[in-house]
């Protein structure tokens, strides 16, 4: 219990520290001013080239949107993330010593042995691989749908719907994540920044207000006019749990026939069945899970 309490300790001390330093110095893998750099070029796109052109340039629900970013992206890791995931690292490492295995036992491939180039490039498939079913979970799962809900509730798509999401899914990602990274170990700080600002590019891009599918390169990345599908409120009868999930990449859907665009989805109704009964504060919607448990246990 000693060494877990050193660890939540240092958990907070370090990620303070950490973002802090993030705030007040600039480097080329600073996620603070990276996500408003990136953000401001998105919208900038949205305000040029507007899909719904009747759509508000500060939609329905933007600062509430604006305020999840920076609350997913820096704080929720201050608050809880940080200390579960070193927790859990922790953990998992002393349930493989009681049985004599260290995690370099399970490690298949060693990145930074390979070129680079290749060995980012398998970092980004196996990483979008796996956050493709953990996101096809969280809709097929009850449990992790309801946390889910609160990214579905989004009425108006625009940039900032990306991070609005449940603090419960990044615990769900990062820990079925853990063990595929786990096993291809050695992988860098260059690299992990790269594929982190790419999937934030990608996913603003997928929830902005613009027509783009870029052409043939819609059959490799999701893409504004394929997940506005995924946010439809009236899903087809065949996949009644959603479609395409993809993160980054679209390939996954039509690989494995989850890809949906009837027809150009500019217009149609975004939500989920109930979603009028939907809370509209953070806090309410943060706890929309608990007390929708207690509703249905009682």
């Amino acid at each position: 219990m000693e060494k877990y309490l050193k660890i939540f300790k240092d958990s907070y001390h370090g990620y303070f520290n950490y973002l802090w330093n993030e705030i007040t110095h600039f480097h080329w893998e600073n996620y603070f001013y990276g996500l408003i750099l990136v953000s401001l070029i998105v919208w900038v796109l949205e305000l040029l080239f507007p899909w719904r052109k009747n759509q508000k340039v500060f939609r329905k629900d933007f600062w509430l949107d604006t305020f999840y970013m920076f609350f997913n992206f820096f704080l929720l890791n201050l608050i809880v993330l940080i200390f579960l995931s070193n927790a859990t690292a922790e953990l998992f490492n002393d349930l493989l010593g009681m049985v004599g295995l260290e995690l370099l036992d399970f490690q298949l491939l060693d990145l930074d042995a390979l070129p680079f180039g290749l060995g980012l490039l398998i970092f980004f498939l196996v990483t979008d691989f796996v956050q493709w079913n953990t996101h096809r979970l969280l809709h097929y799962s009850p449990f992790l749908w309801n946390f889910h809900k609160l990214h579905h509730s989004v009425k108006e798509m625009g940039f900032a719907a990306h991070l609005r999401y449940h603090w419960m899914e990044p615990v769900v990602y990062k820990s079925i994540l853990y063990i595929p990274l786990a096993i291809i170990g050695g992988f860098n700080v260059e690299s992990v920044a790269i594929v982190h600002f790419s999937a934030l590019a990608i996913g603003h891009l997928n929830h902005a207000n613009l027509g783009w599918d870029y052409g043939f390169l819609k059959y490799i990345f999701n893409n504004p006019k394929m997940h506005i599908w995924h946010h439809a409120k009236v899903l087809p009868k065949h996949a009644q749990y959603g479609v395409n999930f993809g993160i980054s990449l679209s390939v996954w859907d039509y690989l494995f026939k989850t890809n949906h665009i009837p027809h150009d989805g500019r217009d149609i109704e975004l939500g989920f069945d109930g979603d009028e009964n939907f809370p509209s504060k953070f806090i309410s919607q943060e706890l929309y899970p608990i007390k929708t448990k207690r509703r249905n246990s009682s």
